[in-house]
């Protein structure tokens, strides 16, 4: 039986993916730091095919004895690691508190980080394993109103990009996938020129089965997006940088 170890599993784009790979006979490991979310989750998902643990992905101890524990009951192996925790402010970068900076870096970055590096065995000992990391189409070009966050997800794309031609000697597929804003609890409070200028169109489902796609195929980046709200990959791909900047700008009302 294939399995999947999801980070901040009990909410948004986490949940729908542990609930569309359980869906689909998987054993899913679902981890969290709301331990109250956390059980809702866990009546969700078939009883014999779930792993639910309370993990913060900031701590690494914590995210090591959580991952030998999964692992342990699937026979050491570990076919999917699935990065998704992550926090976000929206909000001018001088107006945010230092601590949002902080944390913003510390679940995104270092989080993935602990994640990836202590799963490496697991991953190496399962044959066609592969690492998926929640990026974002912010990684495309900077995001003005979402500075840090924006630049968090420019870290997961490097870090992708790198580590899928490192870890190709071990036969582990790396790929992030990279959706625009996303109907979910993170977002439901996020309000801003930007966010109501490109939309927020997409469901967790959407990401979901994007990831359930990235989990079979092999391709780097997997881009969630809908016409007319994809703007940010094509003007970046095709359009000169003084033209790319402008109409971020004019999104973003500056």
């Amino acid at each position: 039986m294939k399995n999947i170890f999801i980070t901040g599993g009990s909410k948004g784009i986490g949940k729908a993916t542990a609930l569309h790979f359980a869906d689909q006979g998987w054993f899913v490991g679902v981890t969290d730091v709301d331990k109250d979310a956390l059980e809702d989750v866990k009546k969700e998902l078939p009883e014999n095919r779930r792993f639910t643990a309370v993990m913060d992905v900031t701590n690494a101890e914590s995210v090591q004895q959580t991952l030998q524990q999964f692992c342990a009951l699937n026979h050491g192996n570990l076919h999917v690691l699935l990065n998704n925790a992550g926090v976000g402010w929206i909000e001018p970068f001088e107006t945010m508190e230092i601590r949002e900076h902080q944390a913003t870096i510390d679940v995104n970055n270092k989080g993935v980080i602990h994640c990836t590096y202590y799963a490496f065995p697991f991953l190496k000992a399962t044959p066609g394993a592969r690492v998926i990391s929640m990026c974002s189409a912010s990684a495309h070009y900077g995001i003005p109103i979402e500075v840090t966050y924006s630049a968090s997800k420019f870290f997961i794309r490097g870090m992708t990009e790198a580590l899928n031609l490192e870890w190709k000697r071990y036969g582990i597929h790396v790929c992030d996938i990279m959706p625009n804003f996303v109907k979910t609890p993170m977002m439901a409070t996020k309000s801003s020129a930007i966010v109501k200028n490109i939309g927020v169109k997409l469901t967790a489902e959407d990401v979901a089965k994007k990831i359930w796609m990235a989990a079979h195929r092999k391709k780097v980046h997997w881009p969630v997006e809908f016409f007319p709200y994809n703007i940010l990959q094509p003007i970046t791909k095709y359009f000169p940088a003084w033209m790319t900047r402008a109409i971020i700008r004019r999104k973003a009302e500056l």
